[in-house]
């Protein structure tokens, strides 16, 4: 474990899980993961924790039934598991899961300028994303709900922070009520 919390913005992480409670007495803890890719925790060496922001050596991960295990170096005992309660367990942006093409991050969407393919007017810029069922939908900074669905966004462009909708007929007179 290394002390003094990283420098990098909250943008810059990415959190992969969420420490659970303590399994064991050998310091194990178990984990909420994030990612729909089990594989991804297999490879881990580094993580760091916040709340504290500390580097943590990965000794093992594994699956009990469906439940994330972390052992970390140094953490040996119930009480320092529990000390770990709650932690979000972050990497640098820098190594998150590469996607597919035509993917995309939710992360990577928010911020993203919204323009009408075609004549390239604003409708606003995504603010959030809610579930909402299906593809899920874009939530622009005025409420604006777009379906997030390959028919409407038709060009998205992350690293320019821009995605081109086609809107069906009535989409915006259907967020105007």
């Amino acid at each position: 474990m290394n002390s003094g919390a990283p420098s990098k913005p909250d943008t810059e992480w990415v959190t992969i899980a969420v420490l659970g409670r303590t399994r064991g007495n050998s310091g194990e803890i178990t984990a909420l993961p994030l990612s729909s890719k089990p594989e991804r925790f297999e490879s881990l060496n580094e993580v760091y924790l916040f709340g504290s922001g500390d580097c943590y050596r990965v000794e093992t991960t594994w699956f009990h039934q469906d439940t994330l295990i972390f052992k970390f170096a140094g953490i040996d005992t119930i009480s320092d598991a529990e000390k770990l309660r709650g932690a979000e367990v972050r990497l640098p942006i820098s190594e998150r899961t590469p996607l597919p093409p035509g993917e995309y991050f939710q992360s990577d969407l928010i911020g993203c300028r919204v323009v009408e393919r075609g004549t390239a007017r604003p409708l606003g810029t995504v603010a959030d994303w809610d579930d909402g069922g299906g593809s899920g939908l874009l939530v622009l900074d005025d409420g604006t709900l777009i379906p997030f669905a390959r028919s409407i966004c038709v060009e998205i462009d992350s690293r320019e922070k821009l995605i081109a909708v086609d809107l069906p007929a009535g989409l915006k007179e259907l967020n105007q009520q």
